[in-house]
C-alpha cells in the first residue's frame, strides 16, 4: 500500500471536487416532521458536505459537480451553496417543466432524535435533476485536465440514486485517475436507496465496480458489509460493539481484494441513545492501523453529517501531509464537533478542531 501522491496545488484550480446530489434539508428543529408547523432550511448531501467542510473549516478551494433545476427552489439551493463557499462553476442547470413532473430539487426531511427516540430521515428526491445526470453530460477531461483537481470525492449515495448515476461515477473516477487526481469514496450505504432497485446485491455489484478505481475508501461499521460484502465477525445486528479488532481484520481483507486502496478508514459508532454515542475511527495506511481517540459518551445534538465531517477532516490531514495518526484524529474530532450543531454541514473552525484534538474541555472560551 503506497502513500498518496497529490498533484501540486499550483497546477490545480481546486483542491477538492465532489460529485453528488445536493438537497434542500427541511428541519423541524426540536419538533417532529409529522406534527411541526415550520421548518428551517439547510442544504446538504453526503458528497457535497465533504467539499463544504474542506472549504469552511479547513480553507481549501472547493467545487461541486451536480445538476439543479432552474427555478426559485433551485436558486435557493444555489444561494445556500454560495454561503458555504463552494464553487457552483460545474453545476448543470436544467430547465423547469412548470410543475416538477420531469425534474425537481430533491428534498430531505430530517428529524433529530433524542434519548430513546431515534433520528428520522425522510427523502423526497425522485426525478431530481442530479439523479438524471448521464454519461457525457460532464466534460471530465476539461475539469481534471484543463482546470486541474487535486482530490475528487464521491460516494454510494449518488451511486444509488438511479441507473445512470453509477455510470457517471465510473466515467468520473476513470478520468480522475487518468489525470493523476486522488479519488476518495464514501460507501454511505442507505437501504432506502437500494431496496427497490435490487437491494444489497445490487449495491455490492455497483460499489465493487467503483471500488477498483478508489485510492481512499471510507465507510462506517455497516457500510463495508452492506455495500462491499466484507463481514465484520463478532458484530451484533445493532452495530453496537466498538472493539476495533474485527474491523481491522475486515479492512485487511478489503485491502487484499482491492490493492489499489492506499488508505481505508472506518468510523465506529455505538448509539447508546440518540443523544449519547460512543464515537471513534480507524485508519489503515502504509500497512499500519491508526486509532483515533475514542470519545465515549459523546453528546449528540444532530448526528446527520458526522460521517461526512469525519471524511473532510481525514482528507484535510492527508492532503496536508499529516501523519496517518494525525489525519484520522482530524477526522474524528471534526465529526464530533459537527454533531454538536444543527444541519448537515460543519460550523467548526480549524482552531476548534485542533483544540478538541488536544483534549481541551468545554469551558467557556472568553
Amino acid at each position: 500500500m503506497a502513500g498518496l501522491d497529490l498533484r501540486p496545488a499550483s497546477e490545480c484550480k481546486y483542491d477538492i471536487l465532489s460529485l453528488g446530489e445536493i438537497m434542500i434539508r427541511l428541519d423541524p428543529g426540536e419538533e417532529r416532521i409529522h406534527t411541526t408547523r415550520h421548518f428551517r432550511v439547510w442544504e446538504g448531501g453526503g458528497e457535497y458536505n465533504v467539499a463544504r467542510g474542506l472549504k469552511r473549516c479547513f480553507g481549501k478551494r472547493a467545487a461541486v459537480v451536480t445538476a439543479a433545476v432552474d427555478n426559485p427552489v433551485g436558486r435557493l439551493l444555489e444561494d445556500l451553496i454560495f454561503q458555504g463557499g463552494v464553487s457552483t462553476e460545474y453545476i448543470r442547470w436544467v430547465p423547469y417543466d412548470g410543475i416538477g413532473r420531469k425534474v425537481r430539487v430533491g428534498l430531505n426531511f430530517t428529524e433529530r432524535g433524542f434519548g430513546v427516540r431515534a433520528a428520522i430521515g425522510c427523502s423526497d428526491r425522485a426525478h431530481s435533476a442530479a439523479s438524471q445526470l448521464t454519461k457525457s453530460d460532464i466534460d471530465w477531461d476539461a475539469i481534471f485536465g484543463r482546470d486541474g483537481i487535486r482530490w475528487f470525492h464521491t460516494g454510494g449515495i449518488f451511486a444509488g440514486l438511479s441507473e445512470t448515476t453509477r455510470d457517471v461515477i465510473l466515467e468520473a473516477v476513470t478520468a480522475a485517475k487518468r489525470h493523476g487526481t486522488i479519488v476518495s469514496y464514501d460507501l454511505n450505504f442507505r437501504n432506502s436507496l437500494w431496496k427497490d432497485i435490487g437491494g444489497q446485491a445490487k449495491a455490492r455489484e455497483v460499489n465493487r465496480a467503483i471500488a477498483s478505481h478508489v485510492d481512499v475508501m471510507i465507510g462506517n461499521e455497516e457500510d463495508f458489509t452492506a455495500a462491499l460484502g466484507f463481514e465484520v465477525k463478532g458484530l451484533d445486528k445493532s452495530f453496537s460493539k466498538l472493539d476495533p479488532t474485527n474491523f481491522k481484520k475486515m479492512i485487511e481483507a478489503a485491502v487484499q481484494e482491492f490493492p489499489n486502496f492506499k488508505a481505508v478508514a472506518t468510523t465506529l459508532r455505538n448509539a447508546r441513545t440518540a443523544s449519547v454515542n460512543d464515537w471513534g475511527a480507524v485508519l489503515y495506511m502504509d500497512g499500519q492501523f491508526h486509532d483515533a481517540i475514542l470519545r465515549e459518551g459523546l453528546e449528540i445534538y444532530d448526528r446527520v453529517g458526522g460521517g461526512d465531517s469525519f471524511a473532510s477532516g481525514l482528507i484535510y490531514g492527508l492532503m496536508e501531509g499529516k501523519s496517518p495518526s494525525e489525519a484520522v484524529n482530524y477526522g474524528a474530532a471534526h465529526g464530533a464537533l459537527a454533531m454538536t450543531t444543527p444541519g448537515d454541514t460543519t460550523t467548526a473552525s480549524l482552531a476548534e478542531v485542533e483544540k478538541v484534538m488536544k483534549g481541551s474541555g468545554a469551558r467557556v472560551d472568553r
